[in-house]
C-alpha cells in the first residue's frame, strides 16, 4: 500500500490517533502512516491494530517503540534517522502526541536538532471533554495528572483552582475519589465539576454536578477506564445591594432606566432582570 501513496517530506510527523472510536482517525493521518519511511509508537501493538483496521500495510518498514521507559535509549536512533533524511510518523497510544505524552521530549529534541516537526491534528481527550462538559470554554487550563501523594496533590490543586479558567485534569480510576475529596475541601461543595469517562468508547459516561454531588455519587463506586475531570472556574462573590444601587444612581444621572440597568449588570456580572428591578425602585423613590 505504501507504493500507492505520494512520498512525504523528511521530518517528524506527530500524528493524532483515536481516543476510542477507531473511525475518529483522519484521512491525512492514514496518508502519513502509509507513506512514512519509519513508524514510531508509544505502543506498537496499538498502532499495528489501528493500521490493520484501516487497511494500512506496514510492510517491511521499521516500527519502533518510543515510550517513557525507553526514551533515553530510543531518541538517538530516531534523531539519527531524521538526520539521514527519513520521514518518521510518531503516534502516542491514544490522542494527540505531546499532550501528557512521552512524545514531548522527542518533539523537543527534534526541534533542537533543526529537523522539521509537523503535526497531523485529530482526537484529543482534553478538547472532547471540554466540548461535552457544558463548562465555560473561552478560557481553560489543562494541568495533566495530579500528584499521587495527598499533601503534594493538595498544594498543587490549591494553586490551580484559584485560576479564573476551567481546569482540565487527567486522573486514574483508583485515585478519583481522593481527588474529588481534595477538590471539595479546597473549593467548597458547591463548585461545579464534570467527570468524563471512556470518551468516544462503548461505555462513555459524562457526569455533571457540584463537587459534593460528584463525590457522593462516586464514594462507594468502583470505576474503570480513562478519566478526565473538569472543574468550573471560581465565581466572584456577588456585589451587595448597596454597591449595585450606588452604581445605578450614578448611571441614572445621564441614562435611561433600561440602559443604566444593562450597563451596571454587565459591569458587575449580574442578571440584567435583577438589576432592572432595583433600578425601577430607585426611579420610583426619586
Amino acid at each position: 500500500m505504501k507504493g500507492q501513496h505520494q512520498p512525504i517530506a523528511p521530518g517528524l510527523y506527530l500524528v493524532a490517533t483515536p481516543i476510542g472510536a477507531a473511525r475518529d482517525i483522519t484521512l491525512r493521518a492514514l496518508d502519513i502512516f502509509a507513506a512514512a519511511d519509519i513508524l514510531v509508537a508509544e505502543d506498537t501493538r496499538t498502532l499495528r491494530h489501528l493500521l490493520d483496521i484501516h487497511g494500512v500495510a506496514i510492510g517491511d518498514r521499521p516500527l519502533w517503540a518510543y515510550h517513557d521507559h525507553n526514551g533515553e535509549r530510543a531518541r538517538p536512533k530516531i534523531l539519527a534517522a531524521l538526520k539521514a533524511g527519513k520521514s518518521i510518523a510518531y503516534a502516542s497510544e491514544a490522542g494527540t502526541p505531546l499532550v501528557a505524552d512521552p512524545g514531548y521530549q522527542l518533539g523537543r529534541a527534534a526541534i533542537e536538532a533543526g529537523h522539521n516537526v509537523m503535526s497531523a491534528p485529530g482526537a484529543s481527550a482534553v478538547l472532547t471533554a471540554l466540548c461535552v462538559s457544558g463548562l465555560p470554554s473561552d478560557r481553560f487550563l489543562f494541568a495533566g495528572f495530579a500528584p499521587a501523594a495527598a499533601s503534594a496533590r493538595a498544594r498543587w490543586l490549591k494553586e490551580l483552582t484559584a485560576i479564573p479558567a476551567t481546569l482540565v485534569l487527567y486522573e486514574s480510576p483508583r485515585r478519583l475519589r481522593a481527588l474529588l475529596r481534595t477538590l471539595e475541601d479546597d473549593c467548597g461543595p458547591d463548585r461545579q465539576a464534570v467527570i468524563c469517562r471512556e470518551l468516544t468508547k462503548k461505555f462513555e459516561e459524562v457526569t455533571r454536578g457540584t463537587l459534593a454531588e460528584l463525590r457522593a455519587a462516586h464514594e462507594g463506586r468502583t470505576v474503570k477506564g480513562e478519566i478526565v475531570v473538569l472543574l468550573d472556574r471560581a465565581r466572584a462573590a456577588a456585589p451587595n445591594t448597596d454597591v449595585v444601587e450606588d452604581a445605578l444612581r450614578e448611571a441614572l444621572v445621564n441614562m435611561s432606566i433600561k440602559d443604566s440597568a444593562a450597563m451596571v449588570a454587565e459591569a458587575l456580572g449580574l442578571p440584567r432582570r435583577r438589576v432592572y428591578q432595583i433600578a425601577l425602585g430607585l426611579a420610583v423613590d426619586k
